[in-house]
């Protein structure tokens, strides 16, 4: 479901390969950046045509979820599961939603704020709910997306109408305060889906496509190639974001009255030279969180951004200078914390606004990796290998990783068509 890039990109592996890589992002010259963004950088093309991973984790309906891949490396025997951490707890457990095929990426959304009603009016409003919701990306023989909601921590699960097939992006399923989804489709498209969230009804409608907001004067001047990410405002405020052509420019759009406007921060001067993409936008809480990428191999940087108004005032990260690495994928914390995973088995994050981006230790072992942020000071790292997913745990001052749980999830080989 990748979707095209323009032809200058390199491609990058999969999340698989990234972890096989050496160790390029070895302590030295990789990360000798953090925290810097003095100097001007040289022009590079955009990073890359292949989308981050769907691994992640993030801190909804009062509890931090991840997804992971298992099984299999890839094809019908692999297939993504879904694990809840309570907040105060140190176990995680197996929480992946029954009767829906999995082979295809999990992607999550989360609503915490008064249910019911259209997005932006006052109808429905009053209680205050926290759900989880899931979508599938399309695999194999599936060709649309299963969308499914919690409300109690996985124990029950609601069926919604199925999305046409959400594109290939870590962050093409997001979720309104009051429940209202977007999602960003394999065809192009951003969709709106509203009404009916208990009893299965509802419907999909089509909010832009990635053709007409090009087209939009708030885009014209980011010379916007691509989609990646959709999300929303604290209040309600559909976002969309891309990759610009025009260097030195983060495409981050909102909708409001029936336009869109630009809603994106304005970038230090080091990457005045650089296409940038934005990797993941996700609203935490009260605040709407996002991960820029910004040049190409040989020097690719990473930033993080953060804004609770909707876009127009952001608070930036320092630059995280990543040499010839790139990032594979990255998780949340409630505290707007972000966890990166590198290629080469290296790993780095922020702790929030305000702090600086701190290099892990070398990652454990494991076919893949997700990171968590499930409370202030620790980070703990899932490694899944075949059937088999192992916790980890790291304090903060710690340089070793401790294991804290082993987890047998029962993977239903052959299960799957075309096995």
């Amino acid at each position: 479901m990748t979707r095209w890039r323009a032809a200058t990109r390199p491609r990058r592996p999969g999340p698989a390969a990234a972890l096989a890589v050496g160790t390029v992002l070895a302590a030295g010259p990789a990360l000798a950046g953090c925290g810097s963004a003095s100097g001007q950088a040289p022009a590079h093309s955009a990073p890359s045509a292949v989308p981050l991973s769907a691994m992640s984790s993030a801190p909804i309906a009062g509890a931090t979820w991840a997804t992971v891949p298992m099984g299999a490396a890839s094809g019908p025997n692999e297939f993504w599961q879904l694990f809840r951490l309570p907040a105060g707890s140190s176990r995680w457990a197996l929480e992946t939603p029954p009767d829906i095929a999995t082979n295809g990426a999990i992607l999550l959304a989360g609503q915490s704020g008064p249910g019911g009603g259209e997005p932006g009016s006052s109808a429905g409003r009053g209680a205050t709910t926290a759900t989880l919701t899931a979508g599938v990306r399309p695999s194999l023989d599936l060709s649309f997306s299963p969308i499914t909601t919690t409300a109690d921590g996985g124990h029950s699960w609601a069926t919604l109408p199925p999305e046409s097939g959400l594109a290939n992006e870590a962050d093409a399923l997001a979720a309104a305060p009051d429940g209202h989804l977007i999602a960003l489709g394999a065809d192009r498209t951003a969709d709106i889906f509203s009404g009916g969230f208990s009893g299965g009804n509802g419907s999909w409608t089509t909010l832009t496509s990635e053709h007409s907001l090009a087209a939009a004067a708030a885009a014209r001047s980011c010379a916007l190639t691509g989609l990646t990410a959709a999300a929303y405002t604290p209040s309600g405020t559909p976002l969309l974001a891309g990759t610009c052509g025009r260097a030195g420019t983060a495409g981050i759009f909102g909708y409001t009255g029936g336009t869109w406007h630009q809603a994106d921060p304005a970038l230090p001067t080091a990457l005045a030279g650089r296409t940038v993409q934005v990797l993941r936008l996700t609203r935490i809480g009260t605040e709407d969180v996002a991960l820029l990428e910004a040049g190409g191999p040989p020097d690719v940087s990473l930033l993080a951004a953060w804004t609770g108004d909707g876009g127009r005032r952001w608070t930036l990260s320092p630059v995280l200078r990543l040499g010839g690495s790139y990032a594979v994928s990255a998780s949340f914390s409630s505290s707007g914390g972000v966890a990166v995973v590198l290629a080469g088995n290296r790993g780095a994050m922020l702790a929030g606004p305000g702090s600086s981006w701190r290099q892990l230790p070398a990652l454990p072992a494991g076919r893949v990796i997700t990171l968590a942020l499930p409370a202030a000071g620790t980070t703990d790292a899932l490694a899944a290998d075949g059937s088999t997913l192992t916790a980890w745990q790291l304090r903060d001052g710690s340089a070793t990783w401790s294991k804290t749980q082993t987890i047998n999830v029962p993977i239903q080989y052959g299960s799957s068509s075309g096995s």
